[in-house]
């Protein structure tokens, strides 16, 4: 998962800063990029939503309206993001349920339970994302799911994207292009072809068969194209 938006809704400044710090850490740690921002109510943060947001950290007990009722409003909107409550008092947090609420944590929030739940959502969020990237040419733009890339083709300033349903070609820079596929799931085999790793079906000595077609693999990628691979296939 990248650049994971998070919204941070809890009028305590304290548990505010504590789960702030936490968000710190764990990106350190995964090396996920994050996009954080605190609201000290539910007004607020109903306000500005439209569906800006991945992961929500809700305390239920607010001022003005309570955690579930305020995910109740969102879930009118948005049937999508992922809700973790938190609260000092558990029997509440079992409610959450009811707003499809991923999980809850209890106050004062421990390092460790927060780290567990997180990276749960997180691989649970990556299960179920298909993301999507806009492309244009001299006919008009296109939308493509970045799972339908089987591998993406460079000739000079041209690109091509082979899809599952056919081809789409443009203009760019491979360095574009790969700054807006998940790099843990794609990988150069040589310096033309930025191959999308799910499609590998077979690997040669200097080819690899990527969706029924087979690539050359360049003597200078091979050994960083493999461990990618391997990290590809072993989820890490």
């Amino acid at each position: 998962m990248e650049n994971l938006r998070i919204a941070i809704v809890e009028d305590d400044q304290i548990a505010n800063a504590r789960l702030v710090d936490y968000l710190k850490k764990y990106q350190d740690e995964s090396k996920i990029e994050m996009q954080v921002k605190s609201y000290p109510n539910s007004s607020l943060f109903l306000n500005g939503y439209n569906g800006n947001f991945d992961i929500i950290f809700m305390d239920i007990e607010l001022p003005d309206m309570n955690g579930l009722d305020a995910i109740k409003r969102i879930r009118e909107r948005d049937s999508d993001v992922m809700v973790i409550f938190v609260t000092n008092m558990a029997q509440y947090a079992v409610k959450g349920y009811e707003v499809q609420a991923f999980d809850f944590i209890v106050k004062p929030v421990q390092y460790y339970s927060f780290e567990k739940k997180l990276t749960l959502a997180i691989k649970q969020l990556d299960k179920r994302i298909d993301k999507e990237i806009w492309i244009s040419n001299k006919t008009g733009k296109f939308k493509i799911k970045i799972s339908n890339i089987k591998y993406v083709e460079v000739i000079s300033h041209s690109i091509i994207f082979h899809l599952l349903n056919g081809d789409v070609k443009t203009t760019g820079t491979l360095d574009k292009i790969m700054s807006l596929l998940p790099a843990k799931s794609f990988s150069l085999c040589n310096r033309c072809y930025l191959v999308n790793l799910r499609y590998v079906t077979k690997l040669f000595p200097t080819q690899v068969e990527v969706g029924g077609e087979l690539l050359n693999v360049s003597r200078a990628k091979h050994s960083t194209f493999l461990h990618d691979l391997n990290n590809y296939l072993i989820g890490k």
